[in-house]
């Protein structure tokens, strides 16, 4: 699923939570907010502008947002939807700067998971519970763990589920006509054709990194719940191992990795390597009807199988236009909006709506989408999906990956 979830190790916790415990400029009280009922929240919503700060990488979602989301919100609600480059830690640091300044936040709505979402509610940055208030939140199960649960934290109503994703691989079948099936085959498979794959150092590297470790470990049941430093120790030790035996067969040899997935899509766009990843199961469809990809290109999921996520929309607490980005949030959740941003030719991205809740009408429609052409089909993938583990696998991954392989 695309980079809005890229992870930076420089905010420190303890200092955030004290800084958000001091007082600040008046605010409206949330609970106060979160008493009104819908009516009331869509009166004081309209007419309103919402500022969101989302990852603005890839131009099939920015075209979604932009050519379908910004309009229908318009004329539903006369809302002016403005749309701002900002993810992760660039999302904390400014919530904290602008409390410590005393004031309101530029920020109505962000695109969040697992990391950032940790942090948020670290310092006390998003409003909820708030799905309880938002009438598409009936048509979602928060009972599936891949939704109700984001990097082992119950969502608990403080962030609004949009989208759900399965890490995949990407290769080009007229390169790779028989790519390796499983994680277990990679090593053999990456000795033999050399230079055709490499990791990258950002977000999806890391989800994939997650996956080999879950896979090496054989028990992904080890990795549910708290994080636990001797699961940890153990499997990201195998890891490494494996990986510093095939960093010679890796692209450039192992004495480079991309720092970002653009970086490696281009390699692969290119056909300087054979193998890239997505976050999003159904992204090489777009990427290939875009033209970037070659018509060759085919996304699978390698066994046992891969990590399955959800992304959300988190309020801000101290919104200036708190109603309004309820509305923006709902919306987004909606059948309507959802059944368009699953059509890959549009984005491609799974919906989180739960198709036996949804009216008849509806469920038949999303049934009907256009199949995937070059991806697998979701439900072929389904019984191969890892749960995320807690935020500090990944935390840990990135300065492990780093001292561990890259610059030993």
């Amino acid at each position: 699923m695309f980079t809005i979830f890229s992870m930076k190790r420089s905010i420190f916790i303890v200092f955030l939570i004290g800084a958000l415990r001091c007082s600040s400029s008046e605010q409206r009280d949330p609970a106060t907010i979160l008493k009104q009922s819908w009516e009331q929240i869509e009166e004081r919503g309209r007419d309103q502008p919402v500022t969101l700060f989302m990852w603005l990488g890839d131009p099939y979602i920015n075209d979604y947002m932009n050519k379908y989301v910004k309009p229908a919100i318009r004329k539903r609600y006369g809302i002016d939807l403005q749309i701002s480059a900002g993810q992760g830690a660039q999302i904390v640091q400014t919530l904290v700067a602008e409390h410590d300044a005393g004031q309101p936040s530029q920020i109505d709505l962000a695109w969040i998971n697992g990391e950032t979402f940790y942090q948020l509610r670290q310092i006390d940055a998003l409003l909820g519970p708030v799905t309880d208030k938002l009438p598409n939140a009936q048509y979602i199960d928060f009972s599936n763990p891949f939704i109700g649960t984001d990097f082992q934290q119950p969502v608990s109503g403080m962030e609004c589920p949009w989208g759900n994703v399965q890490l995949a691989v990407i290769y080009d079948s007229q390169k790779v006509p028989a790519p390796p099936k499983s994680f277990a085959d990679f090593p053999a498979y990456i000795k033999a054709h050399p230079g055709q794959m490499t990791i990258p150092n950002e977000f999806t590297g890391m989800t994939l990194l997650k996956s080999w470790m879950i896979a090496l470990s054989g028990d992904p049941k080890l990795f549910q719940g708290k994080f636990r430093e001797d699961v940890y120790t153990k499997w990201s030790g195998e890891l490494w191992k494996q990986l510093n035996t095939l960093k010679p067969y890796f692209w450039k040899q192992g004495q480079t990795f991309p720092e970002q997935l653009s970086t490696l899509h281009q390699l692969f766009a290119n056909g300087e390597v054979a193998f890239t990843f997505s976050n999003n199961d159904a992204e090489v469809d777009n990427k290939v009807n875009l033209g970037f990809f070659p018509k060759t290109a085919r996304a699978y999921v390698p066994a046992p199988g891969t990590i399955q996520n959800s992304h959300y929309m988190g309020i801000i607490k101290q919104a200036q236009h708190p109603e309004a980005a309820m509305l923006v949030a709902n919306f987004l959740m909606s059948p309507e909006a959802q059944l368009k941003k699953m059509d890959p030719n549009v984005w491609g991205d799974h919906t989180v709506l739960d198709l036996k809740k949804l009216p008849a009408s509806y469920r038949a429609r999303f049934e009907n989408l256009p199949t995937r052409q070059h991806a697998p089909k979701r439900e072929s993938i389904l019984g191969m999906a890892f749960q995320e583990p807690a935020p500090a696998y990944m935390t840990r991954l990135y300065k492990d990956f780093r001292t561990y392989v890259i610059e030993k």
